[in-house]
């Protein structure tokens, strides 16, 4: 079972490696930050905030298969536990900076009550325009109310199952929208501005140079 928290609740994870890497140029299981796989820099992080079992969904030594859509590839990580915990994670190995203080930041919320599922957040300082297909401005977006999701996200393991099957064709870039899907309460928390991701070639250097600074 997953690790346990003072309350006696559960936690487990899921860190997605699964992606095709397209705006990166080729998949990123294999990449290596500090001379370590991402993927283990998730289980690394995750478990020293306490999380005790963590199903890693790639082609990585002990990996379940990942699926076509990244909804798919979590959900084969949620059936892979052998007994369901009371809540599960999921992260994306492609955020390889994350700390422990978030991780446990997120699970202070989660047991807070009255919640179904956390999400770290930060909100958005630069100015969002809408542009058409040939690139013309036609609207500038209020940003006072819109926030940039991270992973890892929270979420009680039975109601973000129930969200993945009772939802099966839902375009979802994160589990947040399942769950809002079918009706569940899902709040944010602070998140952390070095809790990147690495999308583009340049990333992986930027990423580098902040665990540079951290060891400083």
């Amino acid at each position: 079972m997953g690790g346990t928290v003072s309350n006696g609740a559960s936690f487990a994870a899921v860190i997605v490696a699964a992606g095709s890497g397209t705006r990166f140029g080729r998949s990123k299981h294999d990449l290596l930050l500090g001379g370590i796989p991402l993927w283990q820099r998730g289980i690394d992080v995750l478990s020293e905030a306490g999380i005790g079992e963590v199903v890693v969904v790639g082609d990585v030594p002990g990996g379940v298969p990942g699926g076509p859509r990244r909804r798919d590839s979590v959900l084969n990580g949620l059936e892979a536990f052998d007994v369901q915990p009371d809540w599960v994670l999921i992260h994306d190995a492609a955020r390889p900076l994350v700390t422990a203080g978030l991780v446990r930041a997120i699970i202070d919320v989660s047991l807070g009550g009255g919640v179904d599922g956390v999400v770290p957040a930060l909100a958005v300082s630069d100015t969002i325009k809408r542009v058409s297909s040939d690139g013309r401005i036609v609207a500038t977006v209020d940003r006072d109310d819109l926030v940039a999701v991270q992973t890892p996200q929270a979420f009680r393991f039975e109601t973000l199952i129930t969200a993945h099957h009772t939802f099966p064709g839902a375009v979802a870039t994160d589990d947040a929208t399942l769950v809002e899907l079918v009706g569940g309460r899902v709040v944010v928390v602070e998140g952390e501005r070095t809790n990147m991701k690495i999308t583009y070639q340049g990333d992986l250097a930027l990423a580098g140079s902040i665990l540079e600074s951290r060891r400083r």
